[in-house]
């Protein structure tokens, strides 16, 4: 993989990744400083990212793992103070929905996330997420399906209010 060709797929994979990447870790400033990282290690590897079979899944695996390392670092409290010296940017607006659903991610099991992510936001059929992730399609097919049920749940409407309060349909509490 040339410097142009690199650069090609730089520019049509960043965003998307980035994105994909949010809705995974919940915060945008900092997927966007793994998938950049990742993007670092790739033109490092890029010999071998010219023979993969999906180069943006090798980003995308990448940038996730060094989010999870970072998160671990961070958590261990060991992460050095000078990332809050630095101007924080002017983001885009964005919507509600948006801001709903990574909310909700957020509250999902780390493997459902990544699960319904890959799925449903990066586009991927099952096998791939399975081939991605390292485990049966089976279990990417549980995982979704359990996801996708947490997340209506999460993104409804509705109060939770459990499915009989004790009332009988027509009395009166007055």
């Amino acid at each position: 993989m040339d410097e142009r060709e690199f650069d090609d797929f730089y520019t049509a994979s960043f965003s998307r990744v980035t994105h994909q990447l949010t809705a995974m870790i919940g915060d945008r400033d900092e997927a966007q400083e793994c998938v950049q990282e990742a993007f670092v290690r790739a033109w490092a590897h890029r010999r071998r990212l010219e023979k993969a079979q999906h180069p943006e899944a090798w980003v995308r695996t990448t940038a996730y793992r060094l989010a999870v390392s970072r998160w671990r670092r961070t958590t261990r409290g060991r992460r050095a103070p000078d990332r809050a010296v630095g101007q924080a940017g002017v983001a885009a607006a964005i919507d509600e929905t948006h801001v709903a659903l990574v909310e909700a991610l957020r509250q999902l099991p780390q493997a459902q996330r990544q699960a319904l992510v890959l799925h449903h936001i990066a586009d991927l059929p099952v096998h791939a997420v399975a081939a991605e992730v390292g485990v049966p399609e089976g279990t990417i097919k549980a995982r979704l399906s359990r996801g996708r049920t947490a997340l209506a749940a999460l993104l409804s409407d509705q109060p939770h209010d459990p499915p009989h309060s004790g009332l009988q349909e027509g009395a009166s509490h007055a």
